[in-house]
């Protein structure tokens, strides 16, 4: 199983009065990055959003900034907001990050939890859903043709353009992340490409009828079960003890998710509540390292077989340094230890 980070660039410095500047904590992430490479972790993704608190408003960038200092690890985006950019933009991007990275770029193509991205940039809300199946029909065939005609609603046509650079590679690994809709989870099967499904509450095994739905898909529309990957995107945090990392993720966890509730109609995040999520069938991977690798075996086993899990480790408002160690942690023990248990199965 592939192991991995989430970013979503928040700016933050930790349990404190005092941020970090908008330059130390870019500074920051990208020597987590670094780090996150130097201690063997196979993914490193940034998010996409379009308001205060986030710096990743432009991923790409970011993920550039880290293929120049390291060697390794896969870099991509968590998500990509596809229905708010324009394909062929988003192509060439991503296309440069690969030359840059020596192939080491990916894409998780979605539609974002948060709809900024869309008065930002002139849409309408109730094209949603379209945009993005629109936008996804337009990336697919860029990647698959270098030169194209095309025509669709929302974009001006294509005719026989040629759209460069090409990446190197081929074809370019392009993930649909994934939230709780059906229909989501059956396009992503039927087009045969991998899936980022992201569990932030609730009990993730409950989300097994939907990845079936994906498998049952794709396999209907005749790709082979190799290619029907499935990713799991989960808040998290490993510390030395399981006790120390829940008293250090619960305070900045339940501030966050009560401010986000605030805009959603959330109840306020209690201990009660954090407490039935870092449970055994909880979607939080918050504790030590033995306890959260076992978590990760049973979610992969609820599921029908993850290929990879990446922590979201934002939401939680933790110190660089505190980032850093559980990094370390993830690296160093977590991964060989789930991939040992695994290969023991």
């Amino acid at each position: 199983m592939e192991i991995g980070i989430d970013s979503f660039a928040a700016r933050m410095s930790g349990n404190n009065e005092q941020a970090a500047s908008d330059t130390v904590a870019m500074a920051e992430l990208l020597e987590r990055m670094e780090y996150a490479d130097q201690v063997g972790l196979d993914y490193f993704g940034i998010g996409e959003h379009h308001r205060k608190g986030f710096l990743d408003a432009a991923p790409t960038l970011i993920l550039a900034a880290a293929a120049a200092r390291t060697q390794n690890i896969r870099l991509g985006t968590a998500v990509t907001v596809l229905s708010a950019v324009d394909p062929v933009r988003v192509f060439q991007q991503h296309a440069t990050l690969d030359l840059i990275s020596g192939g080491r770029a990916e894409m998780v193509a979605g539609r974002g939890s948060f709809i900024d991205a869309y008065p930002l940039f002139g849409l309408n809300l109730d094209d949603y859903d379209e945009l993005f199946i629109e936008n996804l029909d337009l990336l697919l065939k860029i990647r698959e043709n270098e030169t194209l005609s095309w025509s669709g609603r929302f974009r001006p046509p294509l005719h026989e353009q040629s759209i460069y650079p090409r990446p190197q590679q081929q074809p370019f690994p392009i993930w649909i992340g994934v939230g709780g809709t059906p229909r989501s989870f059956a396009r992503a099967g039927a087009l045969g490409l991998p899936l980022m499904v992201a569990i932030i509450g609730g009990e993730t095994h409950r989300f097994r009828p939907l990845v079936d739905l994906y498998r049952e898909s794709g396999l209907k529309a005749g790709h082979s079960l190799d290619q029907l990957k499935v990713g799991l995107h989960s808040l998290g945090f490993v510390a030395s003890t399981t006790q120390a990392a829940h008293d250090l993720f619960f305070p900045g966890y339940a501030a966050s998710m009560t401010r986000i509730g605030k805009e959603r109609g959330w109840p306020p995040t209690t201990r009660a509540h954090f407490e039935s999520q870092v449970g055994p069938t909880g979607a939080l991977l918050v504790g030590g390292v033995q306890e959260v690798a076992e978590k990760i075996i049973r979610h992969s086993h609820a599921l029908g077989g993850i290929s990879r899990l990446t922590f979201q480790l934002d939401t939680a408002e933790l110190s660089h340094e505190q980032l850093l160690e559980t990094i370390n942690l993830i690296g160093s023990e977590l991964k060989p230890l789930v991939n040992t248990k695994i290969s023991l199965v």
